[in-house]
């Protein structure tokens, strides 16, 4: 699943759920372990659940589903076939509720979760399921909040350490203290820059057979640090190295950024920029649902602060705003901010609204700090050589590439291409390169004549409507979230449209006449 913009809703764990009296939950069968959780509460007496649970539920069930005239063999067998199908299918515990259908756990189900080690419950008569449903998702809410708090103090941390006397090292000094961990910064052959936090030991609560599973994963060179007998603590340093050179900036693809484990030390590295090549890594004994999103503003501000010191664009920008401001031609400031075509991004968080921080983070991902934050929509001007790529958390439109003078014009075409992405629900569309089409056949001149004459009734809400219909093959749901309006809406423009236009909308012929008037009168 990609990371969201803001940390996703924690599970819950099972022995919070157990410790509600409230509820007068109790676990009769299975491991007693504290690390399980469950992600939601569902209800099904259906005698094969399979097909129906996605993982990690706490399947609620009341035995309505068992087969009455069977002998205490044939319930042994349906059992054992019924609990290993929740564990096939990632169920995390069963709750079995006492009356009105059983007094009592059947004991053949209780030995069938202590075969397959799941968790069974025994649900009391007073405790509804609905009951148990509602207090995870207080759970569930409770913990969403406390992360979402402790998210917000770590970005207000870190902005204020961004403000210190020596800047980097304040930052990973903060990012350190609110992981827990290790943070280091690499410089761009790879070399530790800086540091913060405890140095890891490996020695982190799955330092096990998992842990290290894991290592071996993680990189040549730490595996190669492990068999000359090594310290945890120097595997760890190896695998995170390892780690920053896999998304440090070497071409079109690389990621910018990356997990893994070792020696049960969670480690993470993000690149920092566009080509500058620093990445920040860090390593701690456990990761929370936050720690991405901490690190990652963390990874922001000090793309921030190595960037400007490393290239002198910050000047460069400023001398392109002052000049535009004082009426200089776009295409004569272009160069100060690079060579080359340009493409314009359009980006629209799943996650509303945006924050600067995440604006600047979606900047520094597509590899350009000319960042502009409006109400819903984040525009950023990128180099034409650095093709965007789908961002976690982000639907994004791409412009063609563009000239300086054309950008008006692109940023027309990034702002339907994100409305195109949105319809379709694509995390990406790019807007069409031209190809010689039957149009070409036309005179523009005449052509945007006749375009203009055709559309004159319409006013423009209700001309980008059709032309939305219409691309969307006439779907008024698709058309509706193209244009986040509610479907009636779009249904009471469309036949406003007819209406005006004194046509008939039905007509494949006129659809067709229309679509090149739209697409003539955009130019």
């Amino acid at each position: 699943m990609p990371d969201p913009a803001v940390p996703p809703t924690p599970p819950v764990a099972l022995s919070a759920l157990l410790a509600r009296e409230d509820l007068g939950l109790r676990q009769i069968a299975g491991p007693k372990d504290t690390n399980t959780v469950i992600h939601w509460a569902h209800t099904s007496e259906m005698a094969d659940p399979y097909p129906y649970l996605l993982g990690g539920e706490l399947l609620l069930s009341a035995g309505v589903h068992i087969p009455e005239a069977a002998g205490s063999g044939s319930l042994g067998d349906y059992f054992d076939d019924y609990v290993s199908r929740i564990v096939a299918a990632g169920g995390a515990a069963l709750g079995f509720g006492l009356a009105p259908v059983h007094d009592t756990v059947p004991r053949a189900l209780v030995e069938a979760c202590d075969t397959y080690g799941l968790p069974l419950l025994e649900v009391p008569p007073q405790t509804t399921f609905s009951g148990v449903a509602r207090a995870v998702w207080q759970l569930m809410a409770q913990a969403r909040h406390a992360e979402l708090r402790r998210v917000t103090e770590a970005q207000q941390s870190l902005a204020a350490a961004a403000s210190r006397p020596d800047p980097v090292r304040a930052v990973l000094r903060q990012l350190a203290q609110r992981i827990g961990g290790w943070a280091v910064l690499y410089g761009p052959e790879g070399a530790e820059s800086a540091s913060a936090g405890r140095t890891p030991d490996g020695q982190g609560p799955e330092a096990a057979s998992a842990g290290r599973a894991a290592e071996a994963t993680a990189a040549g060179r730490a595996a190669e640090i492990a068999a000359a007998g090594r310290e945890p603590g120097d595997v760890v340093r190896g695998a995170l190295a390892e780690l920053a050179a896999v998304v440090r900036p070497s071409g079109p693809g690389t990621p910018t950024s990356a997990t893994d484990t070792a020696a049960g030390t969670h480690l993470a590295a993000y690149a920092l920029g566009a080509g500058q090549g620093f990445v920040l890594g860090v390593a701690a004994p456990h990761r929370d649902t936050g720690d991405h999103t901490i690190a990652s503003v963390a990874a922001v501000l000090l793309s921030l602060l190595t960037g400007e010191h490393q290239s002198g664009s910050g000047a460069a920008r400023s001398s392109a705003l002052v000049r535009l401001l004082l009426g200089a031609e776009p295409e004569a400031v272009a160069p100060l901010l690079g060579s080359g075509g340009w493409l314009v991004v359009h980006g629209s968080p799943d996650a509303q609204p945006c924050d600067p921080v995440a604006a600047a983070a979606l900047g520094a991902a597509l590899g350009s700090p000319l960042v502009d934050l409006a109400r819903d929509v984040v525009r950023v001007l990128v180099p034409a050589d650095r093709e965007p790529a789908p961002q976690p958390g982000w639907t994004l439109g791409v412009s063609a590439p563009a000239t300086a003078r054309d950008w008006p014009a692109a940023d027309t075409q990034a702002a339907r291409a994100l409305s195109r992405a949105r319809a379709t629900r694509a995390p990406l569309h790019r807007h069409g390169t031209h190809r010689p089409t039957l149009t070409d056949l036309l005179s523009p001149g005449e052509a945007e004549a006749h375009a203009r004459a055709l559309l004159a009734p319409l006013t423009p809400p209700l001309a980008e409507t059709l032309r939305t219909w219409l691309s969307l093959h006439g779907s008024w749901d698709r058309t509706a979230v193209a244009l986040a309006v509610h479907r009636n809406t779009v249904r009471q423009r469309i036949a406003r449209c007819a209406a005006l236009l004194g046509t008939d909308l039905d007509d494949p012929d006129v659809r067709m006449e229309l679509w090149f008037a739209l697409r003539h009168g955009e130019r």
